[in-house]
């Protein structure tokens, strides 16, 4: 079963459909970093398969560069990674590489979601004018043009909930108008991420589509539940205690052995490498508002209010909104906060529970509450890339855990 992934990001949800048994023919995304974490996790997979394992754990360890590890790799499966933007400068340039790809097999599954800024109740917000005239309101309209060059049986469109009142609603309706016109039927489902075992607050749309001549039946997303009852505790118990702005070099190895959560939503896999567990640095007055929120749940299981802060702590001048900017991830709660993409500029939204660790937390603990596998190495432009990119890779992922049940659902119907 072959699918494209447009608007791929770092591979989130392909990860869930490679896992449960699907073949990936291409991944277009202009984000020039996430390019290169998907190479690398196409590397990763086919290694994989050619029972090579040992040399993507070598890239790990740091034994071998990133160009090192692509040369052992069929150059076809790291060209099956478009960097160009999707849109009407570009499409031509990606249809011939789709095609160089495709090698007659036809397309049976094309997933992906446009960027969700445009969409988003907080983009809205930001924005001077509610991002009207924003070209990304519309690439709905390419991923259309997709749908009738390629002529998949379905589509998985993902994206946040704000797209239902984007517009007033117009975007999706026209969407909907649209998908109809190309010839498909759509449902609609809003689904929530720690109903898929992802321990993390994290509603999303997804919308799957069919041809309309195919009497397929599509099970209702909303009531799948896998949620084994665990606690956030579970992604931390095992890591390395570590300080803010701490170097620790490529790797590490783990605290603790393993712990059931882990394995069952496979995120240890068996190696005994951790890498990306890295700290941002704080400076001495966040790390003291950091010792107060901690505090604060600690001792009343109470979310820090900003207003509360003593005086000659409160740099923000914007009083009256953003109570909650700073906030703990708190480890004996069912789910986090949701993670997103601002988590790359700062990490005060995600301190860590630890107030002896007295810091937010780093790139590895983000991609385990998206449910990332720990060997997913998200990459930068330059080798050993920057925790920046990784951050916002990670924040505007899809939960792999959540992708694979919806993949799992999605095989079922294809049969």
């Amino acid at each position: 079963m072959n699918y494209i992934d447009l608007f791929a990001g770092a591979g989130g949800l392909s990860e869930g459909f490679i896992r449960a048994g699907f073949e990936p023919i291409v991944h277009v995304e202009m984000d020039e970093a996430a390019c290169y974490t998907l190479k690398t996790r196409s590397a990763y997979h086919y290694l994989k398969s050619e029972n090579k394992y040992d040399t993507y754990v070598s890239y790990l360890k740091g034994e071998i560069t990133r160009t090192e590890l692509y040369a052992c790799v069929p150059s076809e499966i790291l060209d099956s990674i478009i960097n160009l933007p999707i849109g009407a400068d570009y499409n031509p340039t990606i249809h011939k590489a789709i095609e160089k790809q495709l090698q007659g097999r036809s397309v049976d599954l094309i997933i992906g979601g446009p960027p969700c800024q445009a969409y988003s109740l907080v983009g809205r917000a930001r924005s001077k004018n509610g991002m009207k005239g924003d070209h990304r309101n519309y690439l709905y309209v390419h991923y259309a043009k997709f749908l009738e060059k390629y002529n998949p049986k379905l589509f998985v469109f993902e994206n946040v909930l704000g797209l239902k009142s984007a517009g007033n609603g117009i975007y999706l309706e026209n969407m909907k108008k649209l998908f109809l016109k190309k010839g498909y039927n759509m449902k609609i489902f809003n689904v929530e991420a720690n109903n898929f075992n992802v321990l993390q607050n994290r509603k999303r749309i997804i919308i799957i589509g069919w041809k309309e001549a195919l009497d397929f039946d599509i099970p209702n997303l909303e009531e799948i539940n896998t949620n084994t009852g665990n606690k956030v505790k579970a992604i931390f118990s095992d890591l390395p205690k570590m300080q803010a702005g701490e170097n620790t070099g490529k790797f590490l190895s783990y605290r603790t052995k393993t712990n059931s959560y882990l394995t069952e939503s496979f995120i240890r896999n068996g190696i005994d490498i951790l890498t990306q567990h890295v700290a941002r640095p704080h400076s001495k007055q966040d790390k003291e508002i950091y010792r107060i929120a901690v505090g604060k749940w600690n001792d009343k299981k109470e979310r820090l209010n900003y207003n509360d802060l003593p005086e000659r702590l409160k740099t923000h001048q914007n009083r009256s909104s953003f109570f909650d900017r700073f906030k703990i991830v708190a480890a004996d709660e069912p789910h986090s906060q949701t993670v997103v993409a601002h988590i790359a500029k700062d990490g005060h939204y995600y301190i860590h529970p630890d107030i002896e660790q007295n810091r937010s937390i780093t790139v590895r603990e983000a991609a385990r509450l998206q449910s990332f596998p720990d060997d997913y190495y998200f990459e930068g432009v330059k080798e050993f890339g920057s925790r920046t990119a990784a951050f916002k890779q990670i924040g505007n992922a899809v939960p792999p855990l959540m992708a694979h049940e919806i993949a799992k659902t999605i095989k079922k119907i294809l049969g």
